[in-house]
């Protein structure tokens, strides 16, 4: 059986065809959409239908907000996405919509050894609920709750979720913030355009003139990859410790989420952001965050925390998804 998977972001939209071979996913024909350019993800849906030239019986779509009875006020994204609206436009017969931080917990299943870099082993043979948090366009996190014998994905809106400061230093960085937004969430700060904030707040509060380089780059490229393009190349003191800020804020944020859901059998990273900051984040700055959290330290240590490389997780997830709740006893 083929059906349709995607990916919905921000920034970008990805779809592809999986196919369920003996309870395994294969991805094929994946294609990528600037989401901006778009005005609704039936348009890009229309757009790659017609480059398949085939029929799909059914679709499974992670967007980035909260889902409800098949509907979503994307957030970051000026659209509506309703599936039964969908179905009735494509003519896919059944579409089942999920936030797509719940589509990259469903993913984690079908990745392999060499999909996870594993910063923090934890304790040997470590089970329970897991934690996905994800930085990208926004900042995503979603629990995985175990029954015992298997995991059971679901949302949150975590990270929306109001920014706690742990220093004088993060205090200024909120009374900054605060004018502009008003109620500052963690998500202004562990993303793409928090890293920025995070450069922006530090220039202004050291009182340091950036490199010509660095501004041009930033004014006609991605701000936040010409940040860490100058942090990797010591081109900026400011560069570096806005890296070194954004990990820890990355890591205290995961350790809060992971004591939430009490997810002793792992935490994983995922989202576009890690991979490319993956020796960013083996420095002491994220697990040092992560596990400060004094009574708690202890537990914290013992938590597995992986790095997601493989960016097509939550294309795998909404798949198993639709699978699973097609299954013949489900």
């Amino acid at each position: 059986m083929r059906i349709l998977t995607g990916d919905i972001g921000g920034t970008n939209s990805r779809l592809a065809v999986a196919t369920s071979i003996e309870g395994r996913l294969e991805l094929s024909h994946e294609r990528r959409y600037p989401s901006m350019e778009h005005h609704s993800l039936q348009d890009i849906l229309e757009h790659y239908l017609a480059h398949l030239g085939e029929p799909m019986e059914g679709a499974a779509l992670g967007l980035p907000g909260p889902v409800a009875n098949g509907h979503c006020d994307v957030t970051n994204l000026p659209w509506v996405v309703d599936a039964r609206t969908l179905e009735a436009d494509t003519g896919i017969s059944r579409i089942v919509l999920l936030n797509d931080l719940e589509a990259a917990a469903w993913g984690i299943d079908s990745l392999s050894k060499e999909a996870l870099f594993v910063l923090q082993p934890g304790a040997s043979g470590s089970q329970g609920n897991r934690s996905v948090i994800a930085a990208g366009t926004g900042l995503g996190e979603a629990g995985m709750y175990w029954d015992g014998s298997r995991h059971h994905p679901f949302a949150t809106e975590g990270g929306h979720a109001s920014f706690a400061p742990r220093s004088d230093l993060e205090v200024d960085l909120l009374r900054w913030l605060e004018p502009r937004y008003g109620q500052v969430s963690w998500e202004r700060l562990v993303s793409g355009p928090g890293l920025v904030h995070i450069f922006e707040f530090l220039s202004r509060h050291r009182g340091i003139a950036q490199p010509a380089g660095l501004q041009q780059a930033m004014k006609h490229g991605d701000p936040a990859a010409a940040i860490a393009q100058a942090a990797n190349n010591h081109e900026s003191p400011t560069c570096i410790e806005a890296m070194e800020l954004f990990c820890s804020l990355y890591g205290a944020e995961a350790g809060n989420q992971a004591l939430k859901l009490m997810a002793t059998g792992g935490v994983y990273v995922g989202g576009g952001i890690a991979p490319k900051i993956l020796a960013w984040l083996q420095r002491p700055a994220f697990l040092e965050a992560f596990r400060d959290k004094g009574k708690m330290q202890g537990l914290m240590e013992k938590i597995p925390v992986s790095i997601i490389l493989d960016d097509r997780t939550a294309l795998y997830g909404p798949a198993r998804k639709w699978f699973a709740e097609s299954a013949p006893d489900h």
